[in-house]
């Protein structure tokens, strides 16, 4: 059997507003909206478009109560650069008890934890490029 996998699913209490700030942030494009649903897919033409999955915001009626039993982990080529620009956007850092990780876990304005890892380094992305580190 051949799967593909299309979406990923983020419940909200408003769509419009957090799949407009995560367009924002990842820079992806907002396909649909309604007050029900909003689609966002990677930017038309980019390398991801059509390969990552779309994120799904989706109207549900109770809030969020826990942590994230599934969450984003999104790696930049500047971790403290993103971090910072994800806090102007309105997130925020959270502390899950990780203690002192290589990563920064955020939340989106919902509460929605998502963690921006470091960037690679050049000998990971020499052997990423199945290429000899320098």
């Amino acid at each position: 059997m051949t799967m593909q996998w299309q979406a990923i699913s983020v419940d909200c209490d408003d769509p419009r507003t957090l799949g407009a700030w995560w367009a924002e942030f990842l820079g992806w494009r907002m396909t649909f909206e309604s007050d029900e649903e909003t689609v966002l897919e990677p930017p038309k033409g980019s390398p991801q478009d059509g390969v990552s999955p779309d994120i799904l915001f989706l109207k549900v009626p109770e809030g969020k109560s826990v942590k994230n039993r599934l969450h984003l982990d999104l790696r930049p080529q500047d971790q403290a650069a993103e971090v910072a620009r994800a806090e102007a956007l309105g997130a925020t850092r959270v502390d899950i008890g990780q203690g002192n990780p290589t990563w920064e876990v955020m939340a989106d304005p919902a509460g929605n934890e998502f963690c921006i890892l470091r960037a690679f380094t050049a000998a990971e992305l020499a052997e990423i490029n199945g290429e000899e580190a320098a």
